[in-house]
């Protein structure tokens, strides 16, 4: 079964999903250079994110939804699995966001263009680019933009969380906006971040109800909802 896998993979999946991300930057860019990056900076990604699941077999169950409501922002906040986390949240979270994501992927060939022109915000962590960084977040904020962040900083190794850091909650501490933490689920058996191909499977994307930004012990908190919809081997 896996070695069918492999040959679906090579001779279909792999030149369907090159071809699928081209397209998509070549339109994300063109759109919002055009029209601005409030509807093209979203949807045509969104629709990509699908694609690529369902090219590599894997379905997407999405709880909470409820939770959250379309003309607020928000900073959503999620653990970080594996790279199946980016489709799992762009083509199933249904609230339109900008990531902040890292620095390196700006060197990805169409794909970081299209990103920059998105007005996703890459991360740099060197003692100058911090503040640029940050300075970049509140002004797509300030814009009335929701961002979706990784508190962890970088994938997992091991499936299990780690430390979650400040800087998603001081944004939303200084915009006065609802903290919302997602659990993702399942991703890391899909594309850990040690795999170099990705295999077929489930992800769960559990959508929690937002927390004030002012909440005493905010952090704590997102991360206790997020590990509440984990199996004890990820918590």
């Amino acid at each position: 079964m896996i070695a069918l896998y492999r040959i679906y993979q090579l001779c279909f999946m792999l030149p369907l999903a090159l071809t699928a991300t081209a397209l998509t930057a070549l339109t994300t860019a063109a759109g919002c250079t055009i029209f601005g990056g409030k509807w093209w900076g979203y949807h045509p990604p969104r629709i990509w994110a699908r694609i690529m699941c369902a090219l590599t077999l894997v379905k997407v169950e999405v709880h909470g939804q409820e939770n959250i409501d379309q003309a607020k922002d928000y900073v959503f906040v999620a653990n970080h699995q594996g790279a199946y986390d980016i489709f799992a949240i762009y083509g199933y979270l249904g609230h339109n966001f900008r990531w902040m994501m890292k620095r390196s992927l700006e060197k990805i060939p169409l794909v970081g263009w299209a990103c920059k022109r998105a007005g996703h915000i890459f991360v740099d962590t060197t003692a100058h680019g911090i503040a640029a960084t940050m300075a970049a977040a509140e002004h797509q904020l300030a814009k009335k933009m929701s961002l979706v962040i990784f508190p962890e900083g970088a994938r997992t190794l091991t499936g299990r969380m780690g430390r979650f850091k400040r800087g998603a909650y001081n944004l939303a501490s200084e915009f006065k906006l609802p903290v919302v933490p997602v659990t993702i689920d399942g991703a890391f058996s899909i594309m850990p971040r040690t795999a170099k191909v990705p295999r077929w499977g489930r992800i769960i994307l559990t959508i929690h109800k937002p927390i004030d930004h002012d909440t005493p012990q905010i952090i704590e908190l997102s991360r206790e909802a997020i590990a509440s919809s984990l199996p004890p081997q990820n918590r």
